[in-house]
C-alpha cells in the first residue's frame, strides 16, 4: 500500500482519531442494501451514526441517466459537487464505514473504490463497520453536524473502471486481463436467485468467481490477512502482477475483491461499474454461461 493512509482502519484507531478532533478528517456512512433487504439505509443512518459522520448515498452519487445498473459513476463535476457538500476537500482523510449486520464491510469499499477513482487516496475503510464499532461499547447519535461546503478537484483515473464493451473485448476477442466475480458462487453458477427480480444468474464467459464472503473472518469481523488473501488469489492462479478486472452483480462487492488485492499491494484493480446487472441486459444469449432457461 501506497502513502500514510491506510485502507482500513480500526474501531480504537477511529476513537483515538475522533478525540483530537482533527480538522482535516471527515467520516461518512457509506451504508447501501440490496433491493431484498427492504431496508433503508438513510433512514438507519438518521437513526443512530457515528458522532460527527456523515451519509454518503451510493445511488445519488451516481449517473442518474444510467439504463441499466442503479449506481454507475457519476461524472467528475457530480462527484466534485457532491463530497464537497460533505466538507470534504483534497487534503481530507475519509474514513467510511456501514451497517451490515452479517459482513465486516458490504458497501463501505464502493464508497472506498469510487473516491480512489476520482483521485483520493486519503480513504480508510472501518473495519468491522457499525457494528464492531457498537460491539466495542462506543455511542450512536441521531444528531446530524452542519458543514460549511469545501472545494474538491478531482483527477479521474480512467485505469480504474470498465465498461460494457472493453469487458466483451477482453473476453471474446482480444484477452489484457482476468476478470473476477465477487458474486457468491450459487449465483454465479446459476443455481440460485439473483437479488433483483428481473435478472437471471448465471456469469460472463472466462471469468474466474472469488465469493466476496472468502475474502473475510465474518466470525471476527474483519479482513483475512494479507496471507491468507494471497492465498486465495494464488489458489485461483490469479497472478496479482498481471491486470485484473472485478465484477459482481451491480458493482458493489466487486470492490471488496479491488480492496482485497489492494491489501495485498496491488493498487490497480479495476472494477466492471455496470457489473452482472448491465452485463445480462445487454450481452447475447452466447455471451452468458449457467444462465436458467426458466
Amino acid at each position: 500500500m501506497s502513502g500514510k493512509f491506510s485502507a482500513l482502519v480500526t474501531v480504537k484507531w477511529l476513537v483515538d482519531a475522533l478525540k483530537l478532533s482533527p480538522r482535516n478528517l471527515r467520516v461518512l456512512d457509506g451504508s447501501w442494501h440490496l433491493p431484498v433487504a427492504n431496508r433503508n439505509a438513510r433512514l438507519e443512518y438518521k437513526a443512530g451514526h457515528i458522532p460527527g459522520a456523515l451519509f454518503f448515498d451510493i445511488d445519488e452519487c451516481a449517473d442518474q441517466k444510467a439504463n441499466y445498473c442503479p449506481h454507475m459513476l457519476p461524472s467528475v463535476s457530480a462527484f466534485e459537487e457532491y463530497v464537497g457538500k460533505l466538507g470534504i476537500n483534497n487534503n481530507t482523510h475519509v474514513v467510511v464505514y456501514d451497517n451490515n449486520d452479517t459482513f465486516p464491510v458490504f458497501s463501505a469499499q464502493r464508497v472506498w473504490w469510487t473516491f480512489r477513482t476520482f483521485g483520493h487516496d486519503k480513504i480508510s475503510v472501518l473495519e468491522g463497520g457499525l457494528r464492531k464499532w457498537c460491539n466495542e461499547g462506543n455511542p450512536l447519535t441521531s444528531d446530524i453536524v452542519q458543514v460549511p461546503s469545501e472545494t474538491f478537484k478531482a483527477t479521474f483515473r480512467p485505469n480504474l473502471v470498465k465498461n460494457f464493451n472493453d469487458v466483451e473485448v477482453n473476453q471474446f476477442s482480444k484477452r489484457e486481463f482476468v476478470l473476477v466475480d465477487a458474486r457468491p458462487s450459487g449465483r454465479f453458477e446459476g443455481t440460485q436467485p439473483e437479488p433483483r427480480p428481473d435478472i437471471k444468474p448465471g456469469h460472463i464467459p472466462g471469468s474466474v468467481n472469488l465469493p466476496f464472503p472468502d475474502i473475510m473472518d465474518v466470525e471476527k469481523q474483519m479482513f483475512k490477512t494479507r496471507e491468507e488473501l494471497q492465498q486465495l488469489f494464488d489458489k485461483l492462479s490469479i497472478d496479482l502482477k498481471q491486470p485484473m478486472v472485478a465484477s459482481c452483480g451491480s458493482g458493489i462487492s466487486a470492490c471488496i475483491v479491488a480492496l482485497a488485492a489492494y491489501i495485498c499491494g496491488k493498487d490497480d484493480v479495476a472494477v466492471y461499474d455496470g457489473s452482472w446487472t448491465e452485463w445480462y441486459q445487454r450481452a447475447k444469449p452466447e455471451q452468458m454461461e449457467n444462465v436458467p432457461v426458466n
